[in-house]
């Protein structure tokens, strides 16, 4: 029997929503005159960061917003997915999840870009940004896109469009992610947030190869 061609090609936005974010941040990282001030520092460091590196800031948070953009496109991908896979609990979690992380970094990667400008002259105004701009862009996008990966992990397996070990991969980043909240309780937990979300990039570019290229 002639295969059906079964793919869905937009699902490659998987795979460009994490290699934008990685360029944002690492472009913005080698770019930036020091590191971002931790949540909680004083005002000097947040007009310091936000004032001497906007060049930066402005770079990583344009492009930031290019891979928001994918990964919106790539939550339709993982929703289709798991209508596939008939399980309705996982198209709420993908949904509200995609909904969530996707929201959440749109607003973070805003709020950074707007620091730039005079918002850092009001020196309450700014460390109330600053620290809702790492909360948004670090623990709150770490519960959506965990959401979104343990749907789309869990919605492969069921369909079979997933192997194993990228499913596992996809499980553990998404526990990873929906405990990251467990910094504001317990600051170590802090690294919650980047162990939960690259692993999952990982699974996100992977699955949408896999999905681009599906044939049944």
């Amino acid at each position: 029997m002639a295969s059906t061609d079964a793919r869905d090609r937009w699902a490659i936005s998987g795979l460009l929503a994490g290699v934008t974010f990685i360029g944002a941040i690492a472009g913005g990282i080698k770019l930036a005159e020091g590191r971002p001030p931790r949540p909680g520092s004083d005002v000097e460091g947040v007009r310091k960061y936000w004032g001497g590196s906007k060049n930066a800031v402005r770079y990583s948070t344009t492009v930031q917003l290019i891979s928001v953009g994918w990964l919106a496109r790539f939550v339709l991908s993982v929703v289709k997915l798991t209508k596939r896979s008939r399980n309705k609990a996982l198209t709420a979690a993908a949904a509200y999840g995609g909904a969530l992380a996707v929201g959440s970094l749109a607003a973070s990667a805003t709020t950074s870009m707007l620091l730039t400008g005079k918002a850092r002259e009001d020196d309450e105004k700014a460390l109330r940004m600053a620290n809702g701009q790492f909360a948004l862009g670090g623990p709150i996008h770490g519960v959506g896109f965990g959401l979104l990966t343990a749907a789309l992990a869990l919605a492969g397996e069921q369909t079979g469009d997933l192997p194993k070990p990228v499913v596992v991969a996809g499980l553990v980043s998404a526990a990873t992610g929906i405990a990251s909240p467990l910094y504001f309780l317990w600051e170590p937990a802090g690294w919650l947030i980047p162990i939960g979300r690259f692993p999952g990039l990982i699974v996100s570019g992977i699955a949408g190869v896999k999905l681009a290229l599906r044939r049944r």
